[in-house]
């Protein structure tokens, strides 16, 4: 179909106005909460525990009751772990020295054990002798095969015997000093006592002698 558009349309002037920056602007959108009319509620909110359970009770009990315990095992484990170290390290040693020891060591062993074994036997009667005559005779017989060695762990004995015995010496000294400093003020606190009795008497003695006269007065 065809239109017929009037020719005076093509004379007419169109005014065009550019729009505004508040007519492009985004507009904000308000939430339903954000409006004067609603109020936010409040929450009351709180936080409650759960009730322990016996088996929470026991554990928490049996933890309670062993934490003195686990403490004073790992203070133990503490110092107990350098000393381990250092005995794991000399056995190693001596592990590598019996492992490769040289010509001779083990027939010079044996005869240091059976020279024990024999002071052993021939020690009867105290428990002193048991111990001393193995030691003595199982430092003989390693004094023969090592002498060198044995000049040296002579000499180390024989100070730290010397400072003991020193060290008896001054303790025996001192306890002496004691026992006479006591039997000392024994003596001195005897004395004291037997001079009590005798102030004692002298007054009984001057209030007797007042009541004798009162009673020759009365009588003459």
């Amino acid at each position: 179909m065809l239109v017929s558009v009037p020719a005076s349309l093509g004379f007419v002037s169109l005014h065009i106005h550019a729009a505004t920056e508040d007519s492009t602007s985004p507009r904000k959108i308000i939430k339903v909460e954000e409006l004067s009319l609603y109020s936010t509620p409040v929450q009351e909110a709180k936080y409650v525990e759960d009730k322990q359970t016996q088996l929470e009770e026991g554990v928490s009990w049996v933890r309670q009751a062993v934490a003195p315990y686990t403490s004073w095992c790992q203070d133990a484990y503490i110092k107990a772990k350098p000393k381990f170290e250092t005995a794991v390290e000399h056995s190693k040693g001596t592990y590598e020295f019996l492992k490769d020891a040289p010509p001779g060591f083990y027939p010079r062993l044996g005869l240091i054990g059976f020279a024990g074994i024999v002071g052993l036997f021939l020690a009867r009667g105290s428990r002193v002798k048991k111990v001393i005559y193995p030691l003595g005779f199982m430092g003989l017989g390693a004094s023969l095969y090592y002498p060198q060695q044995a000049v040296t762990i002579a000499k180390d004995t024989s100070a730290v015997m010397y400072d003991w015995g020193l060290q008896g010496v001054v303790t025996l000294e001192s306890l002496f000093k004691d026992s006479g400093k006591k039997k000392k003020g024994r003596k001195e606190e005897k004395p004291e006592e037997a001079s009590e009795p005798s102030l004692k008497s002298d007054i009984v003695s001057t209030k007797e002698t007042p009541e004798k006269g009162s009673t020759s007065e009365g009588s003459s």
